[in-house]
């Protein structure tokens, strides 16, 4: 699933490229696809003709504002990824992908495609004067944003402190902190030196800045590499990602540790796989 780096990645690139460009219409090839209204024909009199002013991220969701050139606010138009969505900008006449699920049309021949595999993603128009998280409701449970100064080492251990879950179960918890997914909680306890099978109330004072300040390093290394590419991610563009080649631990199950050259290892906890260095990585406050 795209994590915050790989949002980040494309809502950069929307910004570059969509700005005040109308909507001049498109296709549902897959209805479901569409969270809200439940009509696509009204999804489409919500965005069609509408123009792109802004692109905002919160979490792993993509937000654009609308807006009508004559009658101003025109609502958001909500999009999430979930396991395997991509946003392509593109021909209209480029050959559809076999997972194509909607095609939103711009001037000079060009659409932004939103391609599916698992069919998980979804789109939401919100009305002008609806807030995004009455109707784009998983925006709700969201922790806070990993560069915002609400995520402090204060509200991480205040988080944390009584916890008896795995951190890195806890660091999946979209509630604790928006956008940390499966890589990068694995890369922010390796650079913090934290097992992932460490109880949360465990942790010292100590570890929980390294880890606050670890999340914060390895989203950024990921998006100044564009994010990562080990299946489907794809910029708008079609361009993987390159934080891949210069990950900690994560995919790099048996290959030896960039630090201390021990084997990176693999586990499952809570049914998602943990990649961490054995050396590097402390088990002794682990459950």
């Amino acid at each position: 699933m795209p994590e915050l780096p790989e949002v980040e990645t494309i809502r950069l690139g929307l910004k570059q490229i969509t700005l005040t460009q109308a909507i001049q219409g498109g296709d549902v090839l897959l209805s479901r696809t569409i969270a809200y209204p439940v009509s696509v024909a009204a999804f489409w009199q919500g965005v069609k003709q509408t123009k792109i002013t802004d692109w905002h991220r919160r979490g792993k969701y993509l937000l654009a504002k609308l807006s009508h050139s004559e009658n101003g606010d025109a609502g958001w138009l909500g999009v999430h990824l979930r396991m395997s969505g991509q946003l392509l900008w593109i021909q209209q006449t480029e050959p559809l992908q076999k997972h194509t699920r909607v095609r939103l049309f711009f001037p000079q021949g060009q659409e932004l495609r939103f391609v599916d595999q698992r069919t998980f993603g979804r789109m939401w128009w919100v009305p002008p004067g609806e807030a995004c998280d009455r109707i784009i409701t998983g925006l709700q449970n969201l922790g806070p944003e990993p560069f915002s100064e609400a995520f402090s080492p204060e509200y991480l251990t205040q988080k944390l402190k009584t916890s008896q879950r795995s951190i890195k179960t806890a660091l999946l918890d979209q509630s604790l902190v928006a956008g940390v997914g499966n890589i990068y909680a694995d890369e922010a306890l390796f650079v913090s030196g934290i097992h992932p099978q460490t109880v949360c109330a465990r942790l010292s004072v100590d570890q929980i800045e390294r880890l606050h300040q670890g999340i914060i390093q390895v989203l950024k290394a990921g998006i100044e590499a564009g994010g990562t590419t080990f299946s489907s991610f794809l910029n708008v563009q079609g361009v993987n990602g390159n934080y891949s080649g210069v990950a900690w631990v994560y995919g790099r199950t048996g290959q030896p540790c960039r630090v201390c050259e021990t084997p990176i290892e693999r586990i499952k906890l809570s049914g998602r796989s943990s990649h961490f260095c054995p050396h590097c990585q402390s088990p002794t406050t682990k459950a």
